[in-house]
């Protein structure tokens, strides 16, 4: 039996008493795909789990045969030389939604995948920013995910801009961030005024907290009038048949591509 056989083979949907409804991966997993709802081609960058599963899941609840494209091991995987065939998809409109995160990201949605400290002397190098400037300018939803959402990683000013969050004027732009998904709430991005706006908050977590972990100032959800200071949502729970769907079908098909997060996420309730 392969790795990714064994993972998905300890896979089951059931939740012991007391456990709670979801873990943290799997409600992210469900807003984002929420988000997802509707488009064609959806395509997820190499070493990224969740935004995988929450495209396959959107793809899953649509039934309309979306496609789904991961550029990372085998499945789901049509791309056969890499980098170069999904710049040169999405250079050609051909791609609806794109996932990006980053070790910074800053109230007007610019990106930090480089390191930390003063460009060039670097206190802290990170992979690098490859094709995310490409991606961020060409992909229509760009949406951003940071499970860990603390001052750290939502700073005020990111270090180093690896793909900004918006263009001047008369620059020919596509693309660009739509949302920011975090492990506390879901925010939208108003290119137009380079600010986040705060659309909900996760169950069990308040404005307050939210503030006191976020770097950069963001506005508050639009009131009936579409003014500023209407009550703050709380983003809905995952829907039992989703989950259903996220811890038999999506588990077993995310397993096939990252064995060791399926089975620590999607571990045994019996």
């Amino acid at each position: 039996m392969s790795k990714a056989e064994t993972a998905s083979s300890k896979i089951s949907p059931k939740t012991s008493p007391g456990e709670p409804a979801t873990t943290p991966e799997e409600f992210i997993i469900c807003v984002m795909a929420r988000l997802l709802e509707g488009l064609g081609h959806v395509s997820v960058g190499a070493l990224s789990p969740i935004p995988g599963c929450a495209a396959l899941l959107a793809r899953e609840v649509s039934g309309a045969g979306g496609r789904v494209s991961i550029i990372h091991g085998d499945a789901n995987n049509p791309y056969t030389d890499g980098g170069r065939e999904i710049f040169d998809c999405a250079g050609q409109g051909r791609i609806d939604a794109f996932f990006l995160g980053g070790a910074q990201i800053d109230g007007e949605a610019n990106i930090n995948l480089l390191g930390l400290g003063s460009y060039p002397k670097i206190d802290k190098r990170f992979p690098g920013s490859f094709g995310s400037a490409f991606m961020y300018f060409t992909v229509p939803k760009v949406i951003l995910f940071a499970p860990e959402h603390s001052r750290r990683v939502l700073v005020e000013r990111v270090d180093f801009i690896s793909a900004p969050g918006t263009s001047p004027p008369g620059v020919r732009r596509p693309g660009g961030p739509k949302a920011l998904v975090t492990g506390l709430c879901l925010m939208s991005f108003e290119a137009g005024k380079k600010r986040f706006r705060l659309q909900s908050v996760h169950p069990g977590h308040t404005l307050e907290e939210i503030r006191d972990n976020t770097g950069f100032d963001f506005d508050l959800p639009r009131g009936e009038g579409g003014g500023e200071g209407g009550a703050v949502p709380v983003t809905p729970e995952p829907e039992a048949e989703k989950l259903q769907m996220l811890r038999s079908t999506i588990a077993a098909e995310i397993a096939k591509t990252y064995p060791d997060f399926a089975a620590r996420v999607f571990q045994p309730r019996a």
